[in-house]
């Protein structure tokens, strides 16, 4: 397990660093890093999302604003929290058996599961950045709940080009894919076949297109829980 875990933190160091390299002296970035630490702005970046920026106002990303969201997603505390508390169920179902229980047995799981997140999200980067697509979430800016939950589902598996019209995901497909089969390597027997990694790229697709609908409603809970705080 050893050697794959030191190759898949290489690469995706050495991915980090080339992003790193790309964003010194943005002035836009200077300006982004003054709300890192918002608590908002820490889950509409762990959510993949463009704040409550509707797809009527889309506008294409420069490269340096590009790397910047991806490093600020390579550092967000809410992925860590998220790896640590899915760590810890995995724990307690004992899956993998073969990794035990006890601080062992929770550290691989933790770093099985952050080694998954960060090659996804750096294959994610990459592509995205070769072939010009933003994977972040528009709202929809449509009325009707059907209409917004459509928009919302096809929003898991499209990404939007730098015209504005979107269009089938290579890079979000490829990164998912990337994380589910580049882990097998260090997963154990009986989780290290392609069926397996087939099951965890199809769980995780699942997962990103239902969870485009919570992003599609989240700013309309936002404003209610705004507007119920202003009233007492």
């Amino acid at each position: 397990m050893k050697q794959p875990i030191q190759l898949m933190a290489t690469l995706v160091l050495a991915m980090i660093s080339f992003a790193a390299a790309q964003n010194q002296n943005s002035s836009s970035v200077e300006q982004t890093e003054k709300s890192t630490g918002n608590p908002i702005d820490l889950l509409f970046n762990y959510l993949n999302m463009a704040g409550t920026t509707k797809a009527t106002e889309f506008r294409p990303l420069a490269q340096r604003e590009r790397t910047h969201v991806y490093l600020k997603t390579m550092v967000n505390p809410l992925g860590y929290i998220k790896a640590g508390s899915s760590a810890g169920i995995d724990q307690w179902k004992d899956k993998p058996s073969e990794w035990e229980q006890g601080a062992s047995g929770y550290g691989k799981r933790f770093s099985n599961i952050v080694g998954q997140y960060s090659i996804q999200r750096s294959a994610t980067f990459g592509l995205a950045s070769a072939f010009h697509e933003d994977t972040r979430y528009f709202n929809s800016g449509k009325t009707g709940v059907w209409p917004r939950t459509e928009y919302a589902l096809a929003s898991g598996v499209l990404a939007r080009h730098d015209d504005g019209s979107r269009h089938i995901s290579i890079s979000q497909l490829a990164g998912v894919a990337a994380g589910a089969f580049i882990s097998r390597s260090w997963q154990p027997p009986s989780q290290s076949s392609a069926g397996d990694g087939a099951v965890s790229f199809g769980i995780t697709m699942a997962s990103n297109i239902s969870f485009s609908v919570v992003k599609e409603f989240l700013p309309d809970l936002g404003r209610v829980i705004t507007k119920n705080h202003k009233t007492h």
